[in-house]
Parts: structure tokens; C-alpha cells; sequence
């Protein structure tokens, strides 16, 4: 997964306040619950010496995803008054937290992100308009794409149409080739389709072999309303989808394999990571899911800028640096500085010493 979605944290520095807010709206009364949690959050802020008009600019967006129906959460980021970055979030977080430091913690957002596969969902409706039966006989296509997790709750672009029943023999081809287009431009991976049986088939002949290979059908009648916000098909999406990883993500797991096997001391635990990244040599950086890194780390004002010890960034020749307690938030920093990528991968199917490693662009030996 590539963390360029991080950029505008990392364009102002620091100090930087980040909130991570459970905003779900499946309960009753959620907005004075979100407003009384967000009050706790702010108190701890300005208790931590953040400046009022950062916490006023996060103050301005808190529940700014109300038309989201159902779980989910906000993650907000701001300093120096600006409000830098908010996203919502397709689970709530765990707690809700606010801290207020030199590193934005961009750890639980970079987490909620992954996998990031590139999906489309397309559902066809026969519809009657009018008294005359299959004379005035539609068919209605709805189409959306997204990333997934992060569709769930902020999915991209959708589009509805309806054409007459006896033109679809054409509307077909071309929706085959805008679908086959997307696998081009968005890197789509896969393709639900829903609906009709009988447009479904139609579409399904359409196909070109490439995005055949990308299509999963479903019963007519499988597929749930969308609630407000959400994605199409989301409950279809996520028995698809979740515990997959993206084909490049794939790849690279398999690099980081081949090179353990050769030289795990370059690959695998925190000093190795520490010393990729220093290097900007580390093509992905891997996590263990859950994530538990309980070791601080030294850092300085540039991405490169992580060590094990203060001493070590001394010797580099840095006079400004310091402990950072989150090392989380050091590490992502430090990837997304240097054009890493992240896998975050169960530690069940991936056990990881210190839970962390990375495949390397090149290697020594």
C-alpha cells in the first residue's frame, strides 16, 4: 500500500495535534455523544500546552461525516491553527485518543487504510416505468468504485444511468470497456457485479478475458440496500475482500521471503528496519497485526532521521533530535518520506521478530 495519502501531514512541521474519534451513528442521541467525547479529547490537548486555535480548527470539523450512516470513525490532524487532514474511518478506533507532539501519529490511519485493494461494484435493476409493461421496460445500472477498507465509508466514484431494455446489447459493450479501462487507470482488482440475471449474463459475455478474470457474480436478490455514506454491496465487499491482500502487496511479500531466507538480518526485526529506512533502501515496510511496538526511537526533523539511540543521530552529525515516544509514528514517517510502501499482515500467517521488517530495493550481497 503506498502512504502518498500521508503528504500533507508531513508538508508542515510540528508540533501537530491528532485526534482519532469514534463518530459512529448507530446509536441514539449520537451527536451529543460524540460532542461529549470529543470535550475529553480537547480538554487533554490543551492540558498538553496545544495551542487553541489548532484545537479550534479540529473543534470546526468533528463530525463533519454525520451523513455516514452506522460504525465508524474520524481521524482529524492539524497544527499551527490549520487543520491539515481528516478522513473517516471505516472502524471506530479502539479508544478514542488526542495527542500533541512533533510527529503526527499516523500509525492507527495508515493501519485503517490497509490493504487498499481497488475494487468496482456494478448492480443492474430491471425496472417498469409507465402502464405498458415491457414496452417502457429500463434497465438501471448503478456503478461505484473504491479502496478497500477505506470505501466502506468514503467510496469513490459513482454513477447511475438507465437505458431501455432493447439497447442494452450495446450499453453492455460499453460499460465492458469503461470496466475493463478502470483495471488500467484505477488498478482495479475486482469487479461485483449484481442484479438482473439475465443483464448480468449479458454482461458477463461483454467481458473482455482480462476483467472476466476480475468478476465475481452475485444472486439476484443478494445484494443489501446501501445505507447513506457506505459502499454498494459492502457487506458482499467485505466476505470478498477482507484478510486479501492487493497483487503488488503479494509481490512484495514474496521479495521479503526470498530475501529472509537469504540474509534475515538485513530484512527482519527493528534494528534492521531502523537501518533500511536510514538508508532509504526499505521498498515496503511490514507490520504484525496487532501492531506492538513498545521500544522509542530518536528521530530528527527529516524522514531519514530515525535511529535506535540519540548517540547514533549524533554521530550523523544532527545537533537537533529527539526521543519519540510513539514509534509508530516514526516509522510510518520515515516510509512515507522515502517512497516505502506498508503491508500490515496477521501475526498469525506472518510472525515477525519485533513485528516488523521490510523488503529492500536492492541489497548488498
Amino acid at each position: 500500500m503506498k502512504l502518498q495519502f500521508l503528504d500533507p501531514l508531513y508538508a508542515h512541521p510540528g508540533p501537530v495535534a491528532s485526534v482519532y474519534l469514534d463518530t459512529s451513528r448507530d446509536l441514539d442521541e449520537a451527536d451529543g455523544a460524540i460532542e461529549s467525547r470529543w470535550r475529553r479529547l480537547r480538554k487533554s490537548l490543551l492540558a498538553h500546552d496545544a495551542d487553541r486555535a489548532t484545537v479550534d480548527a479540529i473543534d470546526e470539523a468533528v463530525g463533519a461525516d454525520r451523513e455516514v450512516a452506522g460504525r465508524h470513525g474520524q481521524a482529524l490532524f492539524a497544527a499551527h491553527g490549520e487543520l491539515l487532514l481528516t478522513q473517516c474511518l471505516p472502524e471506530p478506533p479502539v479508544r478514542d485518543t488526542a495527542q500533541y507532539g512533533m510527529l503526527p501519529d499516523t500509525l492507527p490511519l495508515a493501519l485503517q487504510h490497509a490493504p487498499d485493494i481497488p475494487y468496482a461494484v456494478v448492480i443492474l435493476h430491471r425496472v417498469h416505468v409507465g402502464e405498458h409493461g415491457g414496452a417502457d421496460e429500463k434497465l438501471e445500472i448503478d456503478c461505484e468504485s473504491g479502496r478497500w477498507p477505506t470505501g466502506r465509508v468514503a467510496p469513490g466514484a459513482r454513477s447511475h444511468r438507465r437505458t431501455p431494455v432493447d439497447t442494452w446489447p450495446k450499453e453492455v459493450e460499453e460499460l465492458a470497456g469503461e470496466l475493463a479501462a478502470g483495471m488500467d487507470t484505477a488498478g482495479t482488482e475486482t469487479v461485483v457485479v449484481a442484479g438482473d440475471p439475465w443483464a448480468v449474463n449479458s454482461l458477463m459475455r461483454a467481458a473482455p478475458s482480462r476483467l472476466q478474470s476480475a468478476l465475481v457474480t452475485l444472486k439476484d436478490g443478494q445484494h443489501r440496500h446501501r445505507e447513506p455514506g457506505r459502499a454498494l454491496l459492502e457487506e458482499e465487499l467485505a466476505v470478498l475482500l477482507d484478510g486479501r491482500l492487493p497483487d503488488r502487496d503479494r509481490h512484495q511479500l514474496d521479495t521479503f521471503l526470498g530475501q529472509r531466507a537469504r540474509h534475515p538480518e538485513y530484512v527482519e526485526g527493528l534494528p534492521a528496519v531502523v537501518a533500511a529506512l536510514q538508508r532509504g533502501q526499505a521498498q515496503t515496510l511490514l507490520l504484525s497485526r496487532p501492531v506492538s511496538l513498545d521500544r522509542h526511537l530518536w528521530v530528527g526533523a527529516g524522514p531519514g532521521h530515525l535511529a535506535l539511540t540519540g548517540e547514533e543521530l549524533n554521530a550523523f552529525g544532527l545537533h537537533y533530535y529527539w526521543e519519540e515516544p510513539a514509534p509508530g509514528a516514526a516509522l510510518i514517517r520515515a516510509a512515507a518520506g522515502t517512497q516505502a510502501e506498508l503491508i500490515a499482515v496477521p501475526d498469525e500467517e506472518l510472525p515477525l521478530e519485533d513485528g516488523v521488517a521490510v523488503a529492500l530495493r536492492y541489497t548488498s550481497s
